[in-house]
């Protein structure tokens, strides 16, 4: 098999082709979901199921502690392009741009859908990942289209719903049901940009004053509050949050260089990174286990 044959990830369940090239060259957005609907047409690598990830399950691919590429040590995958890769999600607060993940160092940000990246395809559904909360669709220029027949986020849904309501007030903390963490209601702990060492000592001094195991989130638990339907901010409606703002630091530090750390931008919901030593970003304190996968139905 000239392609490497398939990969199941057993992190997610969901299935990749080995060979991470398969379009040989990078293509605009709506081409390379056209080269994934091809691929359905032509049974490629022995399945008709094909699509192009949505930004959760590409991202999922991503170990923030490895670099050139983000991947997992050991990682079976050939041809890995450092650069961008397409997402089926468009950019809520860019019509006209869709999410791409980069693999060098795993950040995930958007670009025009008129330019060229990588894609990716993905098959099989997977049980952990919860939905993107996008459920429209957009052309290239970012006119809202027709689902049906696109292959885009909006038509397929995938993942595991939110629950309703998503939050729930405690008395010290809101509740995030769908993961299970608990953040502080306000989403910024300091008066203004602090570095990322401030913003470590901000929340080891409100875990201190409230006696409470708050620490600094890593970057896929600041992820998963997105809702990729909404911007300014990316959180989902009705939301109990305060003081939300442009950006806050993850306990993340970059292997790309580790002088940088992940952040997490809630106007847009892109994950990029900041200089550590620079007063950059806000601070927004979590508690509960590492998790960003749903709670277990009962």
């Amino acid at each position: 098999d000239p392609a490497g044959g398939l990969v199941l990830d057993t992190a997610t369940g969901l299935i990749w082709p080995r060979q991470a090239r398969l379009s040989g060259t990078g293509l605009p957005w709506t081409e390379a979901l056209a080269f994934v609907a091809d691929m359905n047409r032509q049974g490629a690598l022995g399945h008709d199921d094909w699509r192009l990830p949505n930004r959760r399950e590409l991202y999922s691919l991503i170990d923030h502690a490895a670099s050139r590429p983000a991947l997992p040590p050991g990682h079976p995958f050939l041809d890995v392009w450092h650069g961008w890769y397409w997402t089926a999600t468009t950019s809520a607060r860019a019509l006209a741009y869709a999410w791409w993940v980069q693999f060098a160092g795993g950040r995930m940000f958007y670009g025009r859908k008129i330019d060229d990246a990588m894609l990716w395809p993905v098959r099989d559904v997977s049980p952990s990942l919860f939905a993107t909360g996008q459920t429209a669709c957009y052309d290239a220029g970012g006119a809202a289209v027709p689902c049906a027949g696109t292959g885009q986020d909006g038509e397929s849904r995938l993942g595991r719903p939110w629950p309703a309501p998503r939050f729930a007030l405690t008395d010290q903390a809101v509740l995030d049901r769908l993961t299970g963490l608990r953040w502080t209601r306000c989403a910024s702990l300091t008066d203004g940009l602090v570095n990322w060492d401030e913003a470590r000592d901000a929340v080891q001094e409100l875990a201190a004053r409230t006696d409470m195991a708050w620490r600094l989130p890593g970057i896929l638990e600041l992820e998963s509050l997105t809702d990729c339907a909404r911007h300014d901010p990316a959180l989902p409606a009705g939301h109990p949050f305060t003081s939300v703002p442009e950006a806050c630091w993850s306990e993340t530090t970059s292997a790309f260089d580790p002088t940088w750390a992940f952040c997490l931008y809630f106007h847009k919901g892109a994950a990029g990174v900041g200089f550590k030593a620079n007063r950059e970003f806000c601070v927004w304190a979590v508690l509960g286990p590492e998790r960003v996968a749903p709670l277990p139905q009962s």
